[in-house]
């Protein structure tokens, strides 16, 4: 693009194109004549030529020139566009020409390469000592004159007229793009007006200025206070969202997927725990020293060849003491103790459950020897199974496979796993050279009971005429677990009732309460349901006393506890590890006696639903005679697991075998309450009176003598 500059008033730099178009339209006589074209080819591309011209148009105020004269005017044309003759056209020299050749961009490729359809490019031919103008205007014959129809405007270059015209007015507000207006006119300032020039240019009156400069100052503090609150709130709010994101930020750093997973737990000293806090389990202790004989002393079992074991699987019921087991291994060896639940394997995210096992192992071998403790073991070593559900849940048990017996050794290395359910393991991980021992815990029996009561009892202020063995006695199915909260329920009532220390009778009140729930001494019975109540459980004491092979009683009460509304508890000598027939039908007799004393003082018409609980005991045993213990004359010693699969028949003489039991066992209860109708009576009006008796108690009143009042 040309531009050219000129000194006029006032003073105005433009394109050459815009002054060649302004002065053409307003001298027609200079150069009327269009441009012809022999060819209609010629005159297409004119046309086009025409309609892609994209420069806008000017008048002669926004040139500046409409101060000049029409003569003045004419002389500018007259010099600007001059008629140039076909005989002042230039004449070769030598073969070689001076001119010098520029090429107009047109508005296609086309005929930028091939040139214009009448046969001769369009050019611009000037002499070298000819003036710029003169140059540019060389061989324009024809008006409209060609112009460039596509041009660019940069910043450098705008920049570079402006510094070569630094007195120049800016360019029209129409012909400077928006982004060029923002960037030249950043830096200038805001012209600030006085308040005084405002007051006089809105002609307020001398009364009412000191009213608007009053007014023109509140409202100048009150946008202030205003904008001070914005930027205020605008503050506050982004130091929330920052302490937002800093808080998210922190929670998500704490998921394993972004901090990395967790290491392995620390180790823990047991020197505090050794095999004499662990009581009641005599046999499991003997297996585990072994353990603790090869973590204290290696090199006496490998001088053998042998090897430690990797791993001991600890199975038994909740309760029993299998963690205290373990801790006492590490306690007894003086070997770090590492545990970890089963559970705190188990992730959302993928391979975190892996890679806990394989940090827990590493820890591990890094402080050999020691002791690795896995509780509930089922929950991360169950059996494998396909599920399209969970891809990835097998991965925590492979690597633990693969830590336990893998292609590493894990020297002085023991893993001491525990579980309520080992059927529920998968058969890899409880085969030999991974948990290699499988040591029982159970439910301690009347000795263990004894030593794991006497061992809570030393921990509290007890009445050191309490024998724990009769406590033992009546826990039978307790584990050690089920006793210490025993003991410290015992210490929490004698608190309540104010005493200075623990006595049998809050042991047997502790007792009572985790067997059939607390006492509802709020229950509002009447006269009528206490005389049947004291009656029903006399019946059943009574069987029980006068019966060869029942169990001993231990105590009778007519007191509302849990879904009774009183209960008889028997107290056998010895744990029984086997019953005998005499022994079954005892039982069944007592469950028999308090239907059967409700029917023979009250009649069989006011016989009450207080039999129902009984009833079912009854009937499980007749049951288990039958299809279980081979006790059944006419059924022989054969065993119907599942009746549904047996015939019609065999189903018909199961039922006759159980009716025939519970008939025999309902008249013999009859036959000893009759006998014994006196010592029922008496036995009644004592539990109507003193609502509860223990053993002695009982004795002395069938034995026909006088309580004493307490």
């Amino acid at each position: 693009m040309f531009s050219l500059s000129m000194t006029v008033q006032p003073q105005v730099t433009v394109p050459l194109s815009h002054l060649i178009n302004v002065l053409h339209s307003m001298k027609s006589s200079v150069g009327s004549s269009s441009a012809t074209c022999k060819s209609k080819k010629h005159k297409e591309n004119a046309s086009d030529s025409e309609l892609h011209r994209t420069e806008p148009m000017w008048n002669m105020r926004e040139l500046g020139l409409s101060d000049l004269g029409a003569q003045q005017l004419d002389e500018l044309v007259n010099s600007v566009l001059p008629r140039l003759s076909p005989r002042e056209a230039p004449l070769p020299l030598g073969g070689q020409t001076a001119w010098h050749t520029s090429h107009l961009s047109t508005h296609s490729f086309f005929f930028n390469k091939h040139g214009f359809s009448c046969g001769a490019m369009p050019m611009s031919y000037s002499r070298q000592h000819l003036s710029p103008l003169q140059s540019v205007c060389t061989e324009l014959q024809h008006w409209p004159v060609w112009v460039p129809s596509r041009g660019f405007k940069t910043l450098k270059s705008k920049t570079r007229r402006l510094q070569s015209a630094p007195d120049s007015p800016l360019e029209s507000e129409g012909f400077t793009p928006s982004f060029m207006k923002g960037f030249l006119t950043r830096d200038k300032g805001v012209e600030v007006e006085s308040l005084d020039n405002l007051i006089k240019i809105k002609n307020i009156p001398d009364g009412q200025q000191d009213s608007y400069k009053r007014g023109f100052a509140e409202g100048f503090l009150k946008a202030q206070a205003l904008t001070q609150r914005t930027q205020d709130s605008l503050r506050r709010t982004r130091l929330i969202l920052l302490a937002l994101l800093l808080v998210g930020l922190y929670g998500i750093s704490k998921t394993p997927f972004i901090s990395g997973l967790d290491s392995a737990v620390d180790p823990v000293q047991m020197k505090n725990v050794t095999f004499e806090h662990v009581k009641g389990i005599e046999e499991a202790k003997n297996e585990l020293q072994e353990v603790v004989e090869f973590l204290k002393n290696p090199k006496k079992f490998t001088v053998l060849g042998g090897k430690l074991p990797k791993g001991v699987l600890l199975v038994g019921p909740p309760g029993t003491g299998k963690t205290l087991l373990a801790r006492a291994v590490a306690g007894e060896a003086d070997v770090p103790f590492y545990y970890a639940s089963g559970s705190e394997f188990d992730e959302m995210f993928v391979g975190v459950g892996a890679s806990r096992i394989r940090n827990l192992f590493k820890e591990a071998k890094a402080n050999a020897p020691c002791v690795i403790f896995i509780d509930e073991l089922d929950s991360v070593g169950g059996k494998r199974i396909e599920s399209p559900m969970h891809p990835y849940s097998r991965q925590t048990i492979n690597q633990l496979l693969a830590e336990m017996d893998g292609f590493k050794p894990n020297e002085g290395v023991i893993i001491i796993g525990a579980t309520n359910f080992p059927e529920a393991l998968d058969n890899a991980l409880i085969r030999p050279g991974r948990f290699d021992m499988q040591v029982t815990v159970p439910k301690p029996d009347v000795k263990g009971r004894t030593e794991i009561l006497n061992w809570y009892l030393k921990k509290i202020k007890m009445d050191p005429a309490i024998e724990a063995n009769i406590i033992a006695r009546g826990t039978v199915g307790f584990s050690g677990a089920d006793l210490e909260n025993l003991v410290n329920q015992a210490a929490l009532k004698a608190a309540v009732d104010g005493k200075d220390m623990v006595t049998l009778k809050e042991l047997e009140f502790a007792k009572d309460k985790i067997l059939m729930g607390p006492e509802r001494r709020s229950a509002v019975i009447d006269e009528k349901n206490k005389i049947i109540t004291a009656y029903h459980e006399s019946g059943h004491a009574i069987v029980a006393y006068y019966t060869k092979d029942a169990m001993s009683i231990n105590k009778a009460t007519i007191m509302p506890r849990g879904p009774s509304l009183g209960h008889v508890s028997m107290l056998p000598e010895n744990d029984r590890w086997s019953e005998t027939r005499s022994q079954l039908l005892a039982q069944m007799d007592v469950s028999m006696g308090g239907r059967v004393a409700e029917e023979i003082i009250f009649g069989h018409e006011y016989i009450t639903t207080g039999a129902s609980s009984d009833f079912d005991s009854a009937t499980k045993i007749a049951k288990m005679m039958v299809t279980r213990f081979g006790m059944c004359e006419k059924l022989g010693v054969m065993t119907y697991t599942d009746m549904t699969a047996q015939s019609p028949e065999t189903q018909a003489a199961v039922e006759h075998e159980v009716r025939v039991l519970l008939k025999d066992s309902y008249e013999r209860a009859k036959v000893l309450l009759k006998t014994h109708s006196k010592e029922h009576k008496n036995l009644a009006d004592a539990l109507l009176m003193y609502e509860t008796l223990d053993a002695k108690e009982i004795k002395l009143v069938l034995e026909g003598k006088t309580l004493e009042a307490s």
